[in-house]
């Protein structure tokens, strides 16, 4: 059996800001949309449904978190959760917070614009590390 490895896809396009008991919390590095990644930490899993009852529970459980959190600190208009997997085949689960004044509104983000890194993305880490700490269950910097 394989052991958990973050796709270097999304290791190249985010940066870790913890964990949750079953989730990698990653930050998607494109300061256009506030935009927080799950990746289940189980190897070789590309759908939810391949993941065991328990781990699908808990899934759901940290994304509502998650979204919840997305919501209440950035006043966001919709959130956007998707696990699309077309261009990465490891599961990871897509929070995006939107605004009817984001660059891509209202259609979907994907391909619309050229993301646009964060210039202080230490900063944005910090920042929602802060906020994720008042989440039940999240240790910061503890990424695999």
């Amino acid at each position: 059996m394989n052991e958990f490895q973050l796709h270097p896809q999304l290791a190249a396009d985010t940066q870790c800001l913890g964990e949750f008991p079953l989730s990698l919390v990653l930050l998607a590095n494109d300061c256009q949309y506030p935009w927080l990644i799950l990746v289940p930490k189980r190897a070789d899993i590309r759908e939810i449904h391949h993941l065991s009852e328990a781990d699908q529970q808990t899934l759901m459980c940290e994304s509502c978190a998650v979204a919840c959190l997305m919501e209440s600190v950035l006043a966001a208009e919709k959130i956007n959760v998707a696990a699309l997997g077309n261009m990465v085949p490891q599961l990871h689960l897509h929070h995006v917070a939107r605004f009817s004044t984001d660059a891509a509104w209202p259609a979907p983000i994907w391909g619309k614009h050229p993301a646009i890194v964060y210039a202080n993305l230490g900063d944005e880490v910090a920042l929602w590390q802060q906020r994720l700490s008042k989440v039940d269950g999240f240790t910061p910097e503890q990424c695999a």
